[in-house]
């Protein structure tokens, strides 16, 4: 079994290879081939942390296995991040595990590659200014990721703390500045807008919203989450990752209350790549990528993790690549 911690899974997994790594994903879900099992997602009460499995497979490619993790409050007032995750990889035909991979960076990069991945199929191709709002641990991931498929002019990011923004702001060294703003300002100006927070009651009106405005909602992704008001999914162009996990945990489970189907929504993005689902209809419709995660995600980005670490010719300073014989 291969062990790979997390200073080695920065090093073997660029936010380029994420990108290429979902889109794979996807395409074998739509074919069929790769399967999400049902996701275990639950607060650790009386607090606010929140704790959760997802899991998959891919028979097909020889791909199984499960990411365990979640979101802890207070790590960040103890130098780590809040996000705290590890996926184990097994053997389809055996069981046995092949691997532990460290997923904190690896799961901003393939939330981030998602969103880029809906952002480069489904925004306007005339988009320019790329909109963030909730500034923690992903939202790096985020902004990079965006800047590979689309060449965006302006770059806005809010948050409700504002010294959090403008440290995002300060720290990020793309290829343009970005500007500090509201909330309000970030959604009413934003070709594409993402939304990236922990909200459990809306962040975004729909009043604040322009036509043609591509949105990735990103942040809800647990039972109570919202971060937009139900009013934009019913007057948008909808599509998700995966319909029962958004049904239940992602945007979608506040716009049921209020009329949307299953039948309403263009489809997932998983199917657009496979030309399944049809794409943006036109130039001043609202469209949204309701982004829950999938079990399959995690697995496709250990194993990209993994096979980098096979033709790796050796660790490097300050990172572990373990092999550790279990038959012994």
């Amino acid at each position: 079994m291969i062990v790979i911690d997390e200073t080695a899974a920065r090093r073997l997994v660029s936010p380029a290879d994420a990108i290429e790594a979902m889109d794979m994903a996807f395409r074998e879900v739509s074919r069929g081939q790769a399967r999400n099992f049902p996701v275990v997602r639950e607060r650790l009460l009386p607090g606010p942390d929140v704790y959760g499995i997802k899991a998959g497979g891919d028979l097909a490619i020889g791909l199984l296995g499960l990411k365990i993790g979640g979101y802890w409050t207070g790590n960040r007032a103890r130098g780590l991040t809040n996000h705290q995750s590890t996926t184990v990889l097994t053997d389809p035909e055996t069981g046995c595990p092949t691997a532990l991979v460290s997923s904190n960076h690896l799961t901003g990069l393939r939330t981030a590659a998602a969103c880029a991945i809906g952002i480069r199929e489904l925004a306007r191709p005339d988009a320019r200014v790329l909109a963030l709002i909730g500034t923690g641990g992903q939202a790096a991931h985020h902004l990079e990721a965006a800047l590979l498929v689309r060449d965006f002019d302006r770059i806005l990011v809010a948050n409700r703390d504002r010294a959090r923004a403008e440290e995002l702001a300060a720290s990020f060294g793309g290829p343009l500045p970005v500007e500090v703003v509201d909330a309000e300002s970030a959604a009413r100006n934003a070709d594409v807008l993402v939304t990236l927070t922990t909200a459990r009651e809306p962040v975004v009106q729909a009043g604040w919203v322009r036509p043609g405005t591509h949105i990735c909602a990103m942040g809800a992704d647990t039972a109570g989450k919202q971060e937009l008001d139900p009013a934009i999914l019913l007057n948008a162009a909808v599509w998700v990752d995966d319909w029962a996990q958004a049904a239940a945990l992602g945007e979608c489970q506040h716009a049921l209350a209020h009329g949307l189907t299953r039948e309403s929504i263009r489809g997932t993005l998983c199917d657009v790549l496979e030309g399944k689902a049809p794409r943006r209809a036109s130039a001043d419709e609202i469209t949204v990528f309701d982004s829950t995660g999938m079990g399959i995600q995690d697995l496709a980005i250990a194993a990209w993790a993994v096979r980098a670490a096979d033709s790796d010719a050796g660790t490097q300073a300050g990172s572990t690549i373990h092999r550790i014989d279990l038959a012994r």
